[in-house]
C-alpha cells in the first residue's frame, strides 16, 4: 500500500511497476483522502479513484484498489461507474475496496468535508448507507435493465450501470472496518473483509464477531477472506514479519503492507525479499 500523500505522482508509479514485476506481490492499494492525515497537512495527497486508474493503465498484473474508499465522498451509482471504468481499464484486476469513511474523532480527517462542501453524517446513517451502497452498487454492475431504487438514504430512478465491469458477476467487494455496525454489513456484502492493523488479539476477536454476524444470516463465514493491514518498518524489518507471522497464524491470508513515505529505490523488491519470502 502506498498512501498517495506526502509523495510525488512518479514516486508511486516507480514502487507499482516494478512491483507489477514481483510475483510474490499480489496486489497493490491507494487510500482515499482528499487532504493529508499526517506529516504537513499542507502537502499534497492525489484523489484515489483518478490515481488508481493511472496505475491501472501502467501495470499488467497486479491485482489493485483503494484501501478503503470512504463511502462519504461519493454517491454510490457515481462510484459504481467509476469503479467499473477502472476495471475495464485493469483488465479485469481491480478490487473494490469500500468502507464508512474516516472517523469523526479524528481531526485531520474530518477537515476534508468542510473543505470541499461535503457532508459529514453520524455513524449510524454511515453504516446504513454504506449497506444501501453495497447493495446499489453490485445491481448497477450485474442488472441488465434500468431499475428504481427507494432506499433510506440511497434513492435512484432508470438506474443503469453500462460499461459493466470486466470481472464477471463483478469485482471482489471488500469492506474495511472493525465496528460492528459495519462487520454486519460485511456478513452481508463482502468477499473480502479488512480490518486495519492493531492489536491481532483484537483483530481475531473481531473476525469471531464477523463469523457470528454471518451465521445470523445462514453465510458459511469461510465464504469471506481474512484481510489485515500492517505497516513496515525499513529500519527494524524483523518486527514487521513478526507481525506478519502473527496475522498468518491467526487465519489472515491477505496481508496489506503499508509503506512509509519516502520510498526508498528497490522498495518493492526489498519488500519481496525481506518481508514476503520469509513469511511463505
Amino acid at each position: 500500500m502506498t498512501a498517495p500523500s506526502q509523495v510525488g505522482y512518479q514516486d508511486v508509479l516507480r514502487v507499482w511497476r516494478e512491483a507489477d514485476t514481483i510475483p510474490e506481490i499480489e496486489h497493490a492499494w491507494l487510500f482515499d483522502h482528499l487532504m493529508p492525515i499526517s506529516g504537513d497537512p499542507a502537502g499534497p495527497a492525489y484523489e484515489g479513484w483518478t490515481l488508481l486508474s493511472a496505475l491501472a493503465a501502467q501495470t499488467r498484473r497486479l491485482r489493485l484498489g483503494v484501501m478503503v474508499t470512504s463511502n462519504r465522498f461519493r454517491p454510490p451509482a457515481m462510484l459504481a461507474k467509476i469503479a467499473a471504468t477502472v476495471d475495464v481499464v485493469a483488465g479485469g484486476r481491480l478490487d473494490f475496496g469500500i468502507g464508512v469513511g474516516s472517523r469523526p474523532g479524528h481531526p485531520p480527517a474530518r477537515r476534508e468535508y468542510e473543505a470541499h462542501g461535503l457532508p459529514f453524517h453520524d455513524s449510524t446513517r454511515a453504516v446504513a448507507s454504506l449497506a444501501e451502497a453495497c447493495t446499489v452498487i453490485r445491481r448497477l454492475w450485474t442488472e441488465t435493465e434500468p431499475f428504481d431504487f427507494h432506499g433510506e438514504h440511497v434513492r435512484l430512478a432508470g438506474a443503469f450501470g453500462n460499461p459493466k465491469p470486466v470481472q464477471r458477476p463483478h469485482p471482489p467487494i471488500l469492506i474495511g472496518g472493525r465496528s460492528g455496525p459495519t462487520l454486519r454489513v460485511a456478513a452481508e456484502h463482502a468477499d473480502l473483509w479488512n480490518i486495519p492493523g492493531g492489536d491481532i488479539d483484537d483483530a481475531v476477536s473481531r473476525g469471531k464477531l464477523l463469523d457470528r454476524y454471518c451465521a445470523d444470516l445462514g453465510r458459511d463465514p469461510a465464504t469471506i477472506v481474512r484481510s489485515i493491514a500492517l505497516q513496515v518498518s525499513y529500519d527494524r524489518p524483523a518486527l514487521t514479519r513478526a507481525a506478519i507471522g502473527e496475522a498468518l497464524d491467526a487465519g489472515f491470508r491477505h496481508v496489506v503492507l503499508g509503506l512509509p513515505a519516502p520510498y526508498p529505490d528497490g522498495v518493492a523488491r526489498w519488500v519481496a525479499g525481506e518481508l514476503v519470502a520469509p513469511s511463505a
